[in-house]
């Protein structure tokens, strides 16, 4: 089993979110760092501090050395996905080779609503997001692309140079829609992730990706899946590992722990003894 720390960028200081990520690239136990991608809190005061994900991203890749890093995950409404390729690929570069690259439909209405950004109906917007996908896919790791959608329309596309990961930065797919989200899952992720579930909700969501995958081809056994589990500063480490332990025996492969605040870097290392029996 892995083990990530995600620290959304919202009611925190740049100076806490450097710690974290640095306290957590020195320890061996945890193998990935996540933000995520939102213009608004989404927990406290709603009008509350935000900040960017891309940019805090590429600033903790030039801060650490050895953890992988990654938004879990880009809105892809927010940013065209030839845009959203080119960033990938420069970031895979100065990171060498440590990004995973977290994707998504888009959700949250009230930052929508406010900068004016369409989300459209559901359908539409998966359609948008599968469109997205295989553009960012087909750009990150072939030399030329073409694509005539509804939502976008390349020619003979490039985005170079490629990343330092052969083939592109593994692509993550957030998300437990069952009709939707989960097939395009199937047909386009290396990693799969579902927020905040109990290892019951976990095992049901995997079996509906499973028949997914047999339906596309797939074998599931391609696919990384992990959870995000809450991680308040007060909780006791042995609770963050028992909780760690349930979703391993229901076939998690990484967990992500998903801090609240006030971010402490202290709360690393208790954290890492606790759930090092697991690995």
């Amino acid at each position: 089993m892995k083990f990530g720390i995600k620290t959304p960028p919202q009611h925190c200081s740049w100076q806490n979110m450097v710690e974290i990520w640095q306290a957590a690239d020195s320890m061996p136990i945890f193998d990935s760092c996540w933000n995520f991608d939102h213009f608004y809190p989404l927990v406290g005061d709603p009008e509350g501090p935000c900040m960017e994900s891309w940019v805090t991203l590429s600033a903790l890749a030039a801060m650490t050395r050895r953890i992988r890093i990654g938004c879990m995950v880009t809105a892809v409404p927010y940013r065209h996905p030839t845009l959203t390729a080119n960033m990938a690929l420069t970031l895979d570069i100065v990171s060498e080779g440590r990004l995973n690259l977290g994707l998504g439909a888009g959700w949250f209405e009230a930052e929508c609503e406010a900068y004016g950004i369409d989300l459209l109906t559901l359908g539409q917007r998966m359609d948008r997001f599968e469109e997205s996908v295989q553009i960012i896919r087909s750009l990150i790791s072939n030399e030329f692309t073409d694509f005539d959608g509804t939502y976008y329309q390349l020619k003979n596309a490039r985005a170079e140079p490629k990343g330092s990961q052969p083939g592109g930065p593994p692509i993550v797919i957030g998300g437990g829609g069952e009709k939707r989200t989960l097939r395009i899952a199937a047909l386009y992720a290396d990693h799969w992730n579902l927020s905040f579930a109990s290892p019951e909700q976990f095992a049901d969501k995997k079996a509906i990706l499973v028949r997914h995958c047999a339906d596309v081809g797939r074998n599931i056994n391609e696919i990384e899946c992990s959870v995000q589990i809450t991680l308040p500063a007060d909780q006791a480490p042995e609770e963050s590992a028992e909780q760690a332990a349930r979703l391993s025996e229901a076939g998690v492969d990484t967990v992500i722990f998903s801090l609240r605040n006030p971010y402490r870097a202290s709360i690393l290392e208790p954290l890492g003894k606790a759930i090092e029996p697991l690995i």
